[in-house]
């Protein structure tokens, strides 16, 4: 077992970021923080350490266990690392969920189900009335 190991593959072994590189962006942006202080990728970590990850909305944090920097199973994670997130931030994750989807703003990008619904509903041929005259042209150039 190793006395130390790199951030961004101890994030990625303990199965806290999907891909190492996604670990080491998540350090380069200053997401990953040992204490107060953001941490860059390369950074060492030893047993004992807090490290708090930064998961919009709420922040993660997790006590290391062991050094790692080879991948392991799911079924071992809970002998590399400890969840001490605490509850506040899980009740502020539920709040969340709960509110819905807040990060977009209304009218920019792809329409929420529940919008493309009242598109569709609005669209729908029963509002469309096929017997609706528009009228003459000459009547519409005066």
């Amino acid at each position: 077992m190793k006395e130390e190991a790199r951030i961004d593959k101890w994030l990625w072994a303990a199965r806290i970021f999907k891909t190492r590189t996604i670990a080491a962006n998540a350090c380069k942006i200053g997401r990953v923080k040992i204490g107060d202080s953001a941490v860059k990728a390369s950074h060492t970590i030893k047993p004992g350490d807090i490290i708090n990850v930064r998961k919009t909305p709420i922040t993660y944090s997790f006590k290391v266990l062991q050094a790692i920097e080879n991948r392991v199973g799911a079924k071992l994670v809970p002998e590399v690392m400890e969840n001490v997130t605490s509850r506040e931030q899980y009740e502020l994750l539920e709040m969340s969920k709960i509110s819905g989807f807040v990060d977009r703003s209304r009218g920019t990008g792809r329409p929420t189900k529940k919008e493309r619904r009242e598109l569709d509903g609005f669209i729908s041929p029963e509002y469309i009335d096929e017997e609706f005259d528009f009228g003459d042209e000459e009547d519409n150039i005066k």
